[in-house]
């Protein structure tokens, strides 16, 4: 059974497992079956409208059944022919005639797929077999000439090369993780990729069964009747057996397009007397290849120079697809993820397009005036803009679009497929700018980065633009005008920028307008340039650069390393250094005990004003459908009610659309207040649980219920349309089970069954607390997506628990 997905239906195709010859019948066998038909017992109001079948079948009722199989040229179910047999004829078809298919076996060909008698496939003999086996006069058969020849013809084209053999289509997965082969291509709308399970060994199997069937029967035939579009079995160069269909016929000798693998769609000129009639068994293997195009690409697919790139960076090479169009010949976005990062192979083909005299390459120890620095990370690198023959083009393209729109509504030009990697114009500060879509939130906001000034941030679908198709070689054609830097000879004891020092690197180069610049080095592989910064009052005075007036300032200070405590009994304790609490995060709450349960600090009452409404709970006893999202062990869980799950995702983009355009301010933190912290890519609401000493605080998510590290540079106040909703998260022990110390093993073995779930809860209690996220339930989990049976976790857990004391 092979699952096939037709836009929200999901159909299955049914192959058999092997061909089921039908069983000889000795001529008693035969003649007891012909009276079983004569004896079948008949309604009388019927019997004047059934068939009645003599002991061999009637030639004018085997003619009837011809004629319905000759319209279904793919094969008829046997199931299928007693109802088109009523509505053809309106008479009723003899059933049991069915349980005896080996009667109609002298017209039709009886394609057993089961054991059981009636499933079967008919598919009709051809015409001079039937006339033959029917014996119709001569006279009756051919009344006309020229159809007779045209349907002979036809017909024994029909016997060589019969319709009825179909091959499945390949299905290319429309869920889950999708890898393809890149094989060749003729232009980037016709990319030919390989996407066979397994790549090659499916498709080698088959070749194998070919040369071996082929190299070793004798009655194989050549081909006699060839026509376009007909597959066959071609005998290839080193001694191969390959499928083709056929594309052109030219004397003695075809054309034909292999569907497989390395030869995939080339050329293959063959004689026809190498040319075999295609078997049957041959045809259950999909072709193992399709043909797509490269989003982003499209307008330019013949480009010669962007072919080449194309080629020299995908033929043979596996990648992970992206799928944005189901169709003939899909839409892809293509990544390498053989490296540390995910490469999008689209958009690094892209550039190939680049104009290379408007490219800017920075020489060592050349000195660089007018520079604008566009853009600060919290890193400490920078984005600059150096005078150059590219950013005057730049200006004057922009220029150019800036009048295009003036006169045309822009709407028109509204991006309607959004892809990573895909350039597109955005409105800032008046103009249009060039941006590349690097991340997708939801289908409302995404995030972009500033081709131009490098510079990051949140934007709604709704307010970008296409770039007019007149326009867009010009466009693309410049290179990126923003280069990345880094201030150069930093002490190498630096280490992470404190929140300080960005803020002073912020502060002092956004508000100068132009800064001079000496290049010190070039790192290729990373493409960041080290430099000196120069305000131009100071230029060449290196103790007044900026790099000397941050490296002398008191900014990079790092604080005593923190001890927080993660059992509640304090015996054990975690050393948390400042240089390490950046990369720590508590992403599934693992460290169940630092902040929950007996280890929770008492917590003072948050003050009520502009909270959000408590969560309504199910009453004790009644099902409510819940998604978990964090499981630590079956003591302490977190839920969400899958009902409001919806809302909380539209609340989710707003707060991602609102804060990354709202202006960064300095933050009055205090414990036990609400937040809203940037935790990733994505906003949070969050309460402080702790303040820490090196710019770095501990807080719990509402909605998710995970405790988690943050700078402070990244919490910004809660504002009241994001406090309505109510917090999502409820904490959660299982019910069932008694309370005790958890095993590694056993929490395991209970996160693997519930985490990331959907299932369905049954409240047994609810201890109560001043705070929402405080309050906490004991539940049943109840597992309902198997077909056969429900699965209550609470069985499960116990049953491991057992199994686990025994091996202690």
């Amino acid at each position: 059974v092979e699952k096939v997905h037709r836009g929200d239906q999901m159909d299955g195709l049914l192959y058999p497992a092997k061909k089921i010859p039908p069983v000889a019948k000795s001529d008693t066998e035969q003649e007891k079956a012909s009276q079983n038909v004569l004896s079948s017992k008949v309604d009388p109001l019927l019997k004047s409208n059934v068939e009645t079948m003599p002991a061999s079948l009637s030639t004018d009722f085997k003619q009837k059944v011809v004629n319905i199989l000759l319209k279904y040229s793919s094969g008829l179910w046997a199931n299928a022919l007693p109802k088109l047999y009523q509505d053809t004829y309106q008479v009723k078809f003899p059933e049991d005639i069915l349980n005896n298919l080996e009667l109609l076996s002298d017209v039709c060909i009886v394609d057993y797929v089961s054991e059981v008698p009636r499933k079967a496939i008919l598919y009709a003999k051809p015409q001079r077999c039937t006339d033959e086996n029917l014996n119709v006069p001569e006279k009756v058969q051919r009344h006309d000439g020229v159809k007779a020849t045209a349907e002979q013809q036809y017909e024994e084209s029909k016997e060589q090369y019969p319709e009825n053999i179909t091959v499945p289509p390949l299905i290319i997965p429309s869920e889950g993780s999708v890898s393809v082969m890149v094989l060749e291509l003729k232009n980037t709308n016709e990319v030919l990729i390989y996407v066979g399970k397994d790549y090659s060994s499916a498709q080698e199997q088959m070749e194998d069964d070919m040369k071996a069937y082929y190299s070793q029967n004798s009655r194989v035939s050549v081909a006699q009747s060839l026509s376009v579009g007909q597959l066959v079995a071609v005998h290839a160069e080193e001694d191969a057996w390959l499928r083709a269909r056929i594309i052109s016929l030219e004397d003695n000798r075809i054309k034909a397009s292999n569907y497989f693998f390395w030869h995939l769609e080339r050329d293959l000129k063959q004689s026809c007397n190498s040319v075999y009639k295609l078997q049957k068994q041959f045809n259950s293997l999909p072709f193992q290849a399709a043909k797509c195009k490269l989003a982003g690409l499209e307008v330019f697919c013949d480009d010669p120079v962007l072919v080449k790139t194309v080629e020299s960076q995908t033929c043979s090479k596996i990648f992970a697809v992206e799928i944005l169009e189901k169709s003939d010949i899909p839409l892809l976005v293509l990544y390498d993820t053989s490296g540390e990062d995910d490469i999008n192979i689209n958009a690094t083909c892209l550039k190939a397009l680049y104009d290379k005299s408007l490219e800017l390459h920075l020489q060592v120890d050349a000195l660089y005036t007018n520079v604008r620095v566009t853009s600060v990370f919290s890193d400490g690198s920078l984005y600059c803009q150096v005078p150059s023959k590219g950013l005057s083009r730049l200006s004057e393209i922009l220029q150019k679009l800036e009048d295009y729109f003036h006169y045309k509504q822009t709407s028109e030009f509204n991006v309607s497929l959004p892809f990573c990697g895909k350039i597109c114009l955005f409105p800032s500060k008046g103009k249009w700018a060039r941006v590349e879509i690097r991340l997708i939130h939801s289908r409302r906001a995404l995030d972009v980065q500033f081709m131009d000034t490098g510079t990051a941030a949140t934007v709604k679908i709704s307010e970008l633009r296409e770039i007019p198709p007149q326009f867009l070689r010009e466009v693309i054609a410049i290179p990126p005008q923003a280069i990345k830097c880094c201030l150069a000879d930093l002490p190498p004891n630096t280490g992470m920028w404190t929140p300080d020092a960005v803020l002073w690197l912020r502060d002092t180069v956004m508000t100068c307008p132009e800064f001079s610049m000496k290049v010190i080095k070039q790192d290729c592989s990373k493409g960041i340039a080290h430099v000196y910064l120069f305000a131009p009052e100071n230029f060449p005075d290196m103790d007044h650069s900026v790099n000397r007036q941050i490296k002398n300032a008191d900014l990079w200070k790092h604080q005593k390393d923190v001890f927080l405590s993660v059992t509640p009994s304090g015996t054990s304790s975690t050393k948390v250094t400042s240089d390490a609490v950046s990369a720590l995060r508590l992403t599934s709450g693992r460290v169940e005990k630092s902040f929950s349960d007996s280890a929770r600090e008492p917590s003072s009452a948050v003050s009520t004003i502009d909270m959000p409404p408590p969560l309504l709970l199910s009453k004790t006893g009644e099902l409510m459908d819940v998604y978990v999202s964090v499981a630590c062990h079956p003591g302490h869980f977190i839920v969400q009610p899958w009902k409001e799950l919806h809302n909380l995702e539209a609340l989710m983009e707003e707060m991602i659309l609102y804060y990354s355009r709202a202006e960064e301010k300095p933050v009055n933190i205090e414990k036990n207040k609400l937040y809203a912290a940037k935790i990733e890519n994505q906003w949070y609401r969050v309460i402080i649980k702790g303040i820490l000493r090196n710019g770095f605080l501990s807080v719990y998510e509402l909605d998710y219920g995970k405790h988690e590290f943050v700078s402070i540079e990244k919490v910004q106040p809660l504002m009241d349309m994001f406090r309505k909703l109510p917090f999502q998260a409820i904490t959660a022990q299982l019910a069932g089970v008694k309370s005790q110390q958890w095993s590694e093993e056993a929490s395991i073995v209970f996160r693997n069954l519930v985490e990331k779930k959907p299932l369905v809860a049954q409240i047994q209690a609810v201890n109560e607390s001043t705070n929402s996220w405080d309050r906490k339930i004991v539940t049943f989990l109840v597992d309902t997506s198997h077909p056969d049976t429900d699965i209550w976790i609470h069985d499960f857990v116990s049953q491991s628990f057992v199994e686990f004391s025994k091996d202690d």
